[in-house]
């Protein structure tokens, strides 16, 4: 069986429009959360990376674009463009193509829209895409809540072993709506102020956009100089609540037990682990109960929520691709907000960002629906 690669990205965020500076950002502890006093999207403020839709719109016109795109679809066009364009790859029928978002266009359904409101519709967004790249084939939408990201590293890895494509390009990307922060203001989940991932002191959640995209492949010829191996991977499911974890971390425990063995190493061979971490009580705590149960409570770990709020559905490829350059510069990047432990079980959160050989990183993802998966990336 092939061995599979994560290799050319790219991250267009608050932060900036590709991946080497946002990462410096984080390297220099800048965080993209801002307050936020907009009355439209809701009636407090609140904390959000958003990124500039001057500084976005001048990015995107270099791709020449005719018609009218979306917010969205300007995040993920810039986005794809520049991993498409690194890789140097012809768009053939063995080329694949996965999107990665949980709610799309949804703006498209607010009253002042420009846009028709099927341009909602996931697989409008999919065709929009599919056109202007010019992909072969029909784009797979992976649209299951906060796992969506890794998830479809995951997906890509056995599409290519299946032998149904030789390389495939992820896209994921959501937006900060009033949609999306009325249903986690519901939740009475949402911070107001900088988010606090595993710290005792945490007061919740911040929700920020970004657009992330990866080259998926087992060429070693198309390889970056920060690629990465997917050597396991795994997803289960709680099947305990719509919107609370499992109080034992049952789902994401199994996750990375299983993703070990596919591996074929053990939990003394993790350098890194770049969790969830959402910054809210339930979540904290399951994640903090898995890595115990999973003997991994001395594992150097961070959350990179702090940076960019949680972005949804493009969270999981954002926090691998900056796992990715994580191992290739050697340096364990400070979770930010950390300052004392807030979870019953023991962790070892980086409270500075500091230089480290590094080899192996683990990346879990937790969402609604009890939804869990992990993935263990190798440095190349």
């Amino acid at each position: 069986m092939s061995n599979i690669y994560v290799s050319y990205n790219n991250i267009t965020s608050s932060l900036g429009f590709d991946s080497e500076t946002v990462v410096q950002a984080i390297s220099e502890e800048k965080s993209g959360l801002k307050l936020v006093d907009d009355k439209a999207i809701l009636p407090n403020n609140f904390y959000s990376s958003l990124i500039n839709r001057e500084a976005l719109k001048r990015e995107f016109l270099k791709q020449q674009p005719k018609g009218e795109f979306t917010h969205l679809e300007k995040m993920m066009i810039s986005s794809l463009s520049k991993v498409v364009k690194a890789s140097n790859l012809e768009i053939n029928d063995k080329v694949g193509l996965i999107i990665s978002t949980t709610k799309g266009n949804i703006d498209a359904l607010d009253e002042h829209s420009i846009f028709n409101k099927s341009r909602a519709y996931l697989s409008a967004l999919g065709n929009t895409l599919k056109t202007f790249f010019n992909f072969k084939n029909e784009p797979v939408i992976v649209s299951n809540a906060c796992v969506s990201g890794v998830l479809s590293v995951a997906i890509a890895k056995r599409f290519i072993q299946q032998e149904k494509y030789d390389h495939v390009f992820i896209v994921g990307g959501d937006i900060v709506t009033a949609f999306i922060l009325s249903g986690f203001n519901s939740f009475q989940a949402l911070s107001n102020a900088p988010c606090k991932p595993f710290d005792k002191n945490r007061t919740g959640i911040n929700i920020g956009e970004v657009a992330t995209s990866v080259l998926v492949t087992k060429d070693k010829n198309k390889l970056s100089k920060d690629a990465v191996e997917v050597l396991g991977e795994s997803s289960c499911n709680d099947a305990n609540h719509i919107s609370g974890p499992s109080r034992t971390g049952e789902g994401l425990y199994r996750s990375i037990i299983l993703a070990l063995k596919q591996a074929k190493i053990t939990h003394k061979d993790i350098d890194y682990i770049s969790a969830h971490g959402t910054a809210t009580l339930f979540n904290d705590e399951m994640e903090a109960i898995a890595f115990n149960r999973s003997g991994l409570s001395h594992v150097p770990i961070n959350s990179l929520k702090g940076y960019f709020g949680h972005t949804l559905g493009a969270s999981g490829l954002l926090e691998t691709i900056v796992g990715m350059h994580s191992l290739y510069n050697n340096t364990l990047y400070k979770s930010l907000g950390f300052s004392e432990l807030g979870v019953s079980k023991a962790l070892n959160v980086i409270s500075k960002t500091q230089k480290k050989p590094l080899k192996t990183f683990l990346k879990t993802a937790s969402g609604f629906g009890g939804c869990n998966t992990a993935v263990i990336f190798k440095k190349v």
